[in-house]
Formats: structure tokens, sequence, C-alpha cells
């Protein structure tokens, strides 16, 4: 069966358009990239990446039961992705410009970055009514049943994904000599505080988005 380009076209912007606003994930790859390069900051939105990619197939493939007990886990999940947040922020918090330097990376190690954003993205269930929301929006629920096209917009929706996590990392990057160790410590500063109040807002009922 032909499978339309336009459903490698509308997972493309869907996964640009999940991935663009600015959360957690957002904070912890700008301050990766400033601590440990782009390749860092790149690694972790490719987690990211990755966590959309998994429940963009759970939405496009139409796996029900799945996507009905990941959001009846909701509360438990998004208990864990908030201790998580909150232990990353107070870390940021602790942490010492003199540690954020390019010896720290390898002792951090990039499959570090990656798998802690994977996680940290899946703790948070409410994104699969996200793609379930916009894929019917769009009137791509057909894909159901559809190999072919939902494999096609779930590409599409990882290189949408990656695509902002690049141009992030890569622009951030860009920048990064111009920070002095005491900018950096107030972006170590900044940084925690705000993962902390995602990590706060996690275990609240309405979580975080």
């Amino acid at each position: 069966m032909d499978v339309p380009s336009s459903f490698l076209i509308r997972g493309f912007v869907i996964g640009l358009s999940i991935a663009a606003p600015v959360g957690p994930i957002g904070i912890l790859c700008i301050r990766r990239t400033l601590a440990n390069g782009p390749m860092a900051g790149l690694m972790s939105g490719l987690g990211a990446a990755t966590a959309d990619a998994i429940y963009g197939a759970i939405a496009g493939y139409g796996v029900t039961f799945i996507s009905a007990a990941l959001i009846g886990q909701g509360t438990g999940l998004r208990w864990i992705g908030g201790i998580f947040l909150i232990g990353l922020g107070i870390h940021t918090l602790r942490s010492r410009p003199a540690e954020l330097s390019a010896s720290a990376l390898p002792r951090y190690g990039l499959l570090a970055a990656y798998g802690s954003t994977l996680v940290l993205t899946l703790t948070n269930p409410t994104t699969i009514l996200s793609f379930a929301a916009v894929f019917a929006g769009l009137g791509l629920a057909s894909t159901e049943g559809n190999a072919g096209a939902a494999t096609t917009l779930v590409v599409g929706v990882f290189l949408g994904s990656a695509l902002w996590w690049l141009l992030l990392s890569a622009s951030i990057g860009l920048v990064r000599s111009r920070f002095s160790s005491s900018r950096l410590r107030w972006v170590n500063r900044i940084s925690g505080i705000v993962l902390i109040v995602f990590g706060c807002a996690a275990l609240v009922p309405w979580g975080w988005g």
C-alpha cells in the first residue's frame, strides 16, 4: 500500500511543535549544552525525541490498551518524574562552574544524558494525550490499522522533534564560549530553581505538561 508523503510531513510538523515549547527538558538541554557542549545537549534532546516517537507510535498504531495503562498509572509516573526533576534541580543548584568543564563529560556520559531525558519524558504520560488529540484533530486517526502510514508518521515525529533539539543545542553552543564562571553559576542557580519548580508541579494533581 502506497503511503502519502504528507504523513511524513505532518508527523514532522507535529514532532517539531510538541518539542518546541520550553519545559523541563528544554532547560536541561540548555544547561547541559552550556556545561558539557552541544553534543551533550543534543543527546539529551534525542532522548526526549525518542520518547515522543514512542508515544506517537502508541497513538498512531492505536494501541489503546497500552495508552490506557499508561494513563491509569499517571499519578505514580508523575511522582517518579517529579522526584527525578527535584533531584536534578538540587544537583544543578549545588554544581560549581569548575565541575562543568569538558572533563566532566565522560563522567556524566552521553548515554546517561540520553537515558535520563528519555525516562523523564516517558514519566509524563499526558504526552500521549497530546498526540492523540493532535492526531484526531488533523484527521490522522485513520492510521490505526495502516502500519505503513503509522510508521511514516512516527518517523516524521522523531525527525521533527530531533531537529528542534539539534537547532537548540547548536544555537546555545554558539554562545557557550561567552559564559564565564560567574555566568555559569547563575545558569546553575536559575536552572536548578526552574527544575525544582517543575518537579513540585509534577507532584500536584494536574501534573506538568
